[in-house]
């Protein structure tokens, strides 16, 4: 046996039982999807106009901030619509002032002079990239919540490219409901001064309406606030009048823990960033006195008059459970979602509807294999061992390489695999036909099979790299059980050209290296 079958057997070798020891044992080694091991499957959409109105308000106050600095006094702000709002207030004669620091701080803004103030709009450009970040924040938070609840190898991306839908998948749960609900709860924090009343709470909507004389103020908006028993049950509902500007937002938080209040229940502490301490701070020591709403996901949680200037943290109370506050805290730490969100879909797959597509998807894959292996043995001859043997191999390398990367094999991956066993056929069927043209050209054994497999290799190499480009496609553009039906086709299709080209030629090579002259091949 020449050097070069040598190092080739052996390169084959290390590879074959590389990919063994990673793949082995496989129920470890190999991540199942959601529809093999069971779990919860969501589809969420951000409501992006949400982080539109966030940023409108924020930039308000920026802008009044800016020109009280600049001495100009009585000037007020009104939101008109999710990129719109008016500034009145403004004396003629320091007009000037409203165009240095739209320049210096609102760059983005257009605006222009009304009878009544000033009009400004924020570009569409600035719009459109607000809210693809908050689609972004929102994966990302997300993830952050599922990963420090310990799920193991989660799906969490966007359904398509552009889109402010994101799927969810948590194969292998062992609480369904409360990830669930860690993911439901979008905890959209904020901190309003209360209108109306000055204590208590508003039994109905239509009691704050009728304070109003019919009419809600422009900048006040109705809260409800749960009312709970001494189980922590939900028995009622209140309703309170709260300011529309947010002081601050979950977004201006530092980090929350965990911690007991005043009569020793769960509370949850909250600590500001700086900037937020400052704005906070601000605002609270100029309201002593008022009442302040901790808002939720847009339900009150509590409504403590401001006794002093509170500046970097606070506490959240709300009669909350030991493992509400946890789950608070998670969601709190993990990031606040830059806008709310809404399900479109939620399903949940039992282990033992996963366990039946795994039987199911077993049986298929050996009943195929078991026919290939048939055909190839009937149709070509000794030959066909030789790719029976090679195909042996491609099955070891892709579990092998989907336990390396820590690929997830999902039902549609099975159906991958199966088919790269079809094109790894395919390949040595095409090697196969060509050598046996070869033959009946009359060129000698060996002969027969260097040029088939150098003749066939183009159409190998077309198939399998056109097959390629079609899975990479798939990948970046599909989502869950397609991406899962790509990451197995990707490495089976690598797979197959190691061991259709390479793999059977040495195994040709090999059994033929010790004849020196060879009359028949059982092809």
């Amino acid at each position: 046996m020449n050097r070069s079958l040598w190092w080739r057997g052996i390169l084959i070798l290390v590879v074959v039982l590389g990919s063994s020891l990673l793949a082995y044992p496989p129920q470890d080694k190999i991540n199942l999807g959601l529809d093999l091991r069971g779990g919860v499957h969501l589809v969420l959409q951000v409501q992006a106009a949400d982080a539109l109105r966030a940023e409108t308000e924020k930039d308000m106050d920026t802008l009044l901030r800016q020109l009280g600095e600049e001495g100009v006094t009585g000037a007020t702000a009104r939101r008109t619509g999710d990129s719109r709002f008016e500034v009145t207030g403004v004396p003629a004669e320091r007009r000037d002032a409203v165009d240095e620091v739209v320049d210096s701080y609102l760059p983005y803004w257009s605006w222009s002079s009304t009878p009544a103030g000033f009009a400004f709009q924020r570009r569409a450009e600035e719009d459109a990239d607000i809210k693809e970040q908050a689609v972004r924040q929102a994966e990302q938070t997300i993830r952050n919540r599922v990963d420090a609840f310990g799920v193991a190898e989660p799906v969490i991306q966007r359904q398509g490219l552009g889109s402010d839908r994101i799927v969810v998948q948590l194969p292998g749960v062992d609480d369904p409901e409360r990830v669930k609900e860690l993911i439901k709860n979008t905890a959209l924090l904020e901190f309003r001064f209360v209108v109306y009343p000055e204590q208590g709470a508003a039994s109905t909507e239509a009691e704050i309406v009728s304070h109003y004389r019919g009419a809600l103020p422009p900048d006040v908006e109705i809260f409800e606030q749960e009312i709970r028993g001494e189980d922590g049950e939900v028995v009622g509902s209140a309703y309170l009048a709260l300011e529309s500007r947010r002081i601050i937002t979950g977004r201006d938080l530092r980090t929350a823990r965990s911690g007991l209040g005043q009569f020793n229940e769960p509370v949850v502490r909250f600590y500001l960033s700086q900037e937020a301490g400052r704005i906070f701070g601000e605002a609270t020591g100029a309201n002593v006195g008022r009442r302040l709403a901790i808002v939720l996901d847009g339900k009150v949680q509590s409504a403590p008059v401001v006794q002093s200037r509170i500046t970097d943290e606070g506490v959240i109370e709300g009669q909350f459970t030991q493992v509400e506050v946890e789950d608070l805290v998670t969601v709190l730490r993990s990031g606040a979602l830059p806008a709310a969100i809404t399900y479109l879909e939620e399903r949940a797959v039992g282990p033992s509807l996963g366990q039946d597509s795994i039987d199911q998807g077993l049986r298929a894959s050996l009943l195929g294999g078991a026919l290939v292996v048939v055909l190839m043995l009937v149709v070509y001859r000794l030959a066909g061992i030789n790719a029976v043997l090679a195909l042996a191999i491609n099955v070891v390398l892709v579990f092998g390489a989907m336990a390396y990367f820590g690929a997830t094999l999902t039902l549609p991956g099975i159906a991958g695999i199966v088919l790269t066993i079809g094109m790894a056929v395919d390949a040595n069927v095409l090697i196969f036909e060509r050598i046996k043209e070869e033959l009946h050209a009359g060129r000698p054994v060996k002969t027969a099979i260097t040029s088939g497999f150098g003749k066939a290799w183009t159409a190998v190499f077309d198939t399998h790299v056109t097959t390629l480009i079609a899975a990479v496609f798939l990948f970046q553009f599909g989502t869950g059980p397609i991406r899962g039906f790509a990451v197995t086709l990707s490495v089976g299709i690598l797979a197959s050209l190691f061991t259709a080209v390479f793999t059977s030629r040495w195994l040709f090579d090999l059994t033929l290296s010790s004849r020196r002259r060879v009359e028949r091949l059982s092809i």
